[in-house]
């Protein structure tokens, strides 16, 4: 995520990078227009990547709501053996310790399932709000340096 106004913020880097020294200063010189295309193209560039983030956080709702139905038909599935398993006295017996062991297996894995997805889309969403809080700070230092 993040590629092209990446792209674009390396490139003020570039500028900055190349531009010509001040003498007895830390400035240095820019093209005014070359930099402001740029930072124009982030402004236009910028919603695609909010999008991606939204996209991220519904993605991540989704796969908890898919992780939360797989856990109740696991569960349910569980119930419906158990109840096929109803017939005869001992079966009875083994069917309720049975029933109890796949509810609790069925529980561990979702519980699981909702940790990892959970962990993963914050972890996304946490390299992307780096990456834009970074990128951010690059463009207010460089429009600060243009000021």
């Amino acid at each position: 995520m993040g590629g092209e106004v990446y792209t674009l913020l390396q490139a003020i880097e570039d500028m900055v990078d190349g531009g010509a020294n001040v003498p007895f200063t830390k400035k240095i010189m820019l093209d005014k227009e070359a930099v402001l295309d740029v930072v124009k193209e982030i402004r236009f560039k910028l919603p695609d990547e909010l999008k991606q983030a939204k996209w991220v956080k519904e993605e991540r709702q989704r796969i908890l709501l898919d992780a939360q139905k797989e856990a109740g038909e696991l569960i349910k599935e569980a119930e419906n053996r158990i109840i096929a398993m109803i017939d005869e006295h001992e079966i009875t017996k083994k069917a309720y310790e049975k029933k109890a062991e796949i509810i609790d297996d069925a529980e561990a894995y979702s519980k699981e399932l909702v940790s990892a997805t959970k962990d993963h889309a914050d972890g996304i969403l946490a390299e992307l709000e780096g990456i834009l809080k970074e990128k951010l700070e690059t463009v207010k230092s460089n429009r600060k340096e243009l000021k």
